[in-house]
């Protein structure tokens, strides 16, 4: 990698669509790569990134990530069609989900389906080392998530070794409010309480804490540009006091500053 990550934004899916509407039209002005929309139960991101797309004209539309233990590839492609999205402008993030054995199968399948029914890029959200091997092998990408600035530039130094093209894409829990720091911490300890998790904080010797971009208590750019320095996508994932419009269009405003100080 020989230039500074671009950045992106990252939402739940449980925003809805007419929310992200207005996220992804402010995300867009920004000066956003991408909105990341996180598939989550009860909350469709393909539906929520169909609305972003009614709004915008450039933004890249990804999902982060589908888990596909909930969610087979069959269905993935046939609400992809259905909802009319852009393969030009779009990202299919993927996941094993839950499954207690046979993700890296499941994962493996979906992939290839995926990749035979659209052009758009598809990556892999992947915590241990095999699941990033598949995602660098047969698939075009791999995302990461919870990892300090130098694990994560170490995971995708490896990655771009096997396969030079690979794109890694990170998500970082951000916030930009001293308001938005309590939920951060409920997000945190959530998350370390996760077996898959915890076991890679373990396996990585990296706290949570140290994981999230936090600019309320701690404000400087310095961890984005660490981050922007290891992979070829950072993903913002806006932790906000509540979520409101006003929330978001604050912690774009706020990103959008700090993205500035950390340009090439």
């Amino acid at each position: 990698m020989t230039e500074k990550a671009m950045v992106s934004l990252g939402i739940a899916a449980a925003v809805g669509p007419e929310l992200a509407a207005s996220i992804a039209s402010a995300a867009e002005i920004a000066g956003f790569h991408a909105l990341w929309v996180n598939d989550v139960p009860g909350a469709d991101a393909l539906a929520v990134l169909a609305s972003a797309a009614r709004v915008t004209d450039r933004l890249m539309l990804a999902t982060g990530v589908i888990p596909v233990d909930r969610r087979p590839a069959r269905n993935i492609v046939a609400d992809v069609r259905a909802a009319g999205l852009d393969q030009s402008r779009l990202i299919l993030g993927i996941g094993a989900g839950q499954t207690r054995s046979g993700g890296l199968r499941l994962v493996r399948e979906a992939a290839t389906e995926l990749r035979d029914a659209f052009s758009s890029p598809v990556l892999v959200g992947a915590l241990g080392p095999r699941m990033r091997r598949l995602a660098v092998d047969e698939a075009d990408g791999v995302l990461l998530s919870w990892l300090t600035p130098a694990v994560a530039r170490a995971q995708a130094a490896e990655a771009h070794r096997i396969t030079p093209a690979t794109r890694v894409a990170l998500y970082t829990r951000t916030v930009l409010e001293t308001s938005a720091v309590p939920r951060l911490r409920r997000e945190v300890a959530r998350y370390a309480a996760l077996p898959p998790y915890a076991a890679n904080f373990a396996r990585e010797a990296i706290g949570p804490d140290e994981t999230v971009l936090d600019a309320a208590t701690r404000p400087t750019a310095e961890p984005l540009v660490a981050y922007r320095d290891g992979v070829d996508e950072v993903v913002l994932r806006a932790i906000t006091p509540d979520d409101t419009v006003g929330d978001y269009l604050r912690f774009i405003e706020a990103a959008q500053r700090m993205i500035l100080l950390t340009a090439p």
